[in-house]
């Protein structure tokens, strides 16, 4: 039997795009689902395994995640705009994790946002008010993922800068944080999560340590610059 994959949904662009390139780092095997062939032929010079399917259509996940091909972990980063009137935030995590529970995998990495859930708190109003369609399906996956019995980490970026790692990334428990943070530092966190059991079970915020707030008195749960 071949070596088991990471899944990565959300591989075409933004974080999970970065999550890629950080898990080809470190020389794992790679499934990457997209909904289109843009970046197919790119990923695939990598040496990514690219299925292609829409994370919307249960039918077309079952097909490519139930092939018989090991996945040991699920990272997903998908979101952004609706398709139809639907959010992939919401329904699209929800089929990941529901096949993810038929198939036994071992770790489910969620990528979210400061705003969802708990860390509502940490956002401005006027943030909350453009922000909060997006972040009430968020908060949906979230708990939809809690309450699967999967082991899980859920993330949750501050606002996201492409741009180089600064390797100043740290994830904490602390959901009153807020601040902004590279995504190719998301990617790495991400990464540290996969491999380490602490992780599971833990919702973490994620920031960059010179672009947060408050700046202080911050207990950190991992960091870039941990050994």
């Amino acid at each position: 039997m071949s070596e088991p994959y990471i899944f990565v949904a959300g591989a075409s662009r933004g974080v999970g795009r970065e999550i890629v390139n950080e898990l080809l780092n470190h020389h794992q095997p790679i499934k990457a689902i997209l909904r289109s062939n843009n970046t197919q032929a790119e990923l695939e010079a990598l040496k990514v395994k690219v299925v292609l399917g829409d994370a919307l259509n249960i039918d077309e996940l079952k097909k490519v995640m139930l092939d018989g091909e090991p996945i040991s972990a699920i990272i997903s980063s998908i979101g952004g705009l609706p398709k139809d009137g639907e959010r992939a935030d919401y329904l699209g995590n929800r089929n990941l994790i529901d096949i993810a529970v038929t198939i036994g995998v071992k770790h489910f990495i969620l990528i979210s946002s400061i705003g969802s859930g708990q860390s509502v708190v940490a956002l401005p109003p006027q943030a909350l008010e453009v922000l909060k369609p997006v972040l009430v399906e968020k908060e949906k996956a979230e708990n939809h993922l809690i309450n699967s019995g999967l082991n899980y980490t859920i993330i949750r970026p501050g606002g996201l800068k492409t741009a180089p790692a600064t390797n100043r990334g740290l994830l904490t428990e602390d959901y009153q944080v807020s601040g902004t943070i590279h995504r190719a530092d998301v990617a790495k966190l991400a990464y540290k999560c996969l491999i380490s059991w602490e992780a599971q079970g833990k919702i973490l915020s994620a920031v960059d340590r010179d672009m947060m707030t408050p700046s202080l008195g911050i207990k950190e749960f991992l960091s870039l610059s941990d050994s």
